[in-house]
Order: structure tokens, then sequence, then C-alpha cells
């Protein structure tokens, strides 16, 4: 479905990227783990076209993004769930789900709505609420509801559990993992590494803008080099 040629990407005379090769395959859960600084962001940032690519070549679904602004990439089914969540705190938690739906005009949006009530019900208790007035886990689980209102084949999820309680996490990979049973691929990028691994089909372990390991989740959660410097184990 996704597939990263030789990503490179600068910010200002400094490269972060320096050729990154990475393969998504539909159905799949893939996850991108690595220290603070490694260039996860970025290289999401690059997927959906926020970020210039300086080298390289991103394909998806058969098509060159190259020249494909952001907003296009959104109605080709590529979505970003963003670090940091960019909710707009001074709409309503209704209004923040119908931007995300703003290429579409047709009877569907209303039933997508319902789809992340149902995902999300105390969104659904706080409809009407300014989003500013949310916490950290209502303002995360509205961050992904609103990427999954324009409709994606592909989600983009960065760091999805940042600064969230721990059983909070657990309900927020819960829910990535019923995005894959609805059809939904996924590329996570995590510091956590050890929870993102375990709900991953395959995994990539990011250094300083370079990939330095990949393969089968199971077997990098088991890597020993893997378990001493990501895992904590």
């Amino acid at each position: 479905m996704l597939t990263v040629e030789g990503l490179r990407s600068r910010y200002g005379r400094i490269e972060v990227l320096h050729g990154v090769d990475l393969t998504v395959h539909s159905g799949e859960i893939v996850t991108v783990v690595g220290a603070n600084g490694a260039g996860k962001t970025t290289l999401l940032r690059c997927l959906s076209g926020v970020q210039p690519v300086s080298a390289g070549a991103i394909t998806f679904r058969g098509e060159a993004l190259d020249r494909v602004p952001a907003y296009k990439r959104i109605g080709r089914g590529l979505a970003q769930s963003p670090e940091g969540r960019q909710i707009f705190t001074n709409l309503s938690v209704e209004e923040n789900l119908r931007l995300g739906a703003f290429l579409f005009r047709d009877e569907r949006v209303a039933s997508d709505m319902d789809d992340a009530f149902a995902m999300f019900p105390i969104l659904r208790e706080k409809r009407n609420l300014v989003a500013g007035g949310l916490s950290g886990g209502q303002l995360q689980m509205l961050a992904i509801a609103r990427a999954l209102m324009g409709r994606p084949s592909c989600l983009l999820l960065d760091e999805p559990s940042m600064g969230l309680a721990p059983i909070l996490v657990a309900q927020i990979f819960d829910v990535v993992r019923n995005l894959k049973a609805l059809g939904v691929t996924v590329l996570l990028v995590e510091q956590n590494a050890y929870g993102a691994l375990s709900i991953a089909d395959r995994g990539y372990v990011m250094e300083t803008g370079r990939i330095a390991m990949e393969g089968p989740a199971a077997e990098l959660i088991a890597d020993p080099k893997i378990r001493e410097a990501y895992l904590g184990i």
C-alpha cells in the first residue's frame, strides 16, 4: 500500500532523514520506534505532505505522491493524527470532527460521526462542548476520530500515547487493534516501543534519521539489543 524509497528531508541546511526505506502492506499495523529526535515525526510529516522532501520517492496505492499536496493526499486515503493532537480548542468536539470530513458533503458524514462516537463514547457525551475543555486522553481520542472522518485506507498515527496515563495508553492501543479489524492500515510512530511492537505486525527502528533495524514485531521485541536500548528490559 505504501512504499518509501531513499527518503531525505531537511530543516534548512540540516538534513534529518538520510535515505529512509519503508514498506507498509494493506491490512498491516506497522510501527516505527526510536528515541526522541530520531526523525520519526519528520517521516510522517513527509508522508502526509506537510514537510518537504529533498530526495527519494513516496508511493501510495501505486501512485507517486511527489507532486500531490497534503489536502489531496487525504482524498487519496492517507490521513494523519499528528503529534500533540493539534485540535482546534476553540471549536466544539463535533465541529472538529466535521473539519476532518471537509472533503465530503454526502449523507455518510453523519454515519461516519456515529461510528466515531461508537468508538469513543465519551466524545458523544461532549460533542457540543468546546474541545479545549477535554482531558488529554479525550483530546487524543478526538484527534484519532477526526483523522478517521477523512475515511482513510491508511492512518498515520504520531505518538498517540504521549503524556497519557497507562490505563489510557492501553485503551488507545486497543483502538489501534480495532482499526486493523475494521480494515484500516496503520503506520504507528511511538516512543512507547514495547506497547507499539506488542500490537504491530512489523516494526522499524529509527536512529538519527536512518532505519537501523526492521523485521516482524515479535522478533524485534525478542532482540536483546532492542530490549536493552528501547524496552528497558
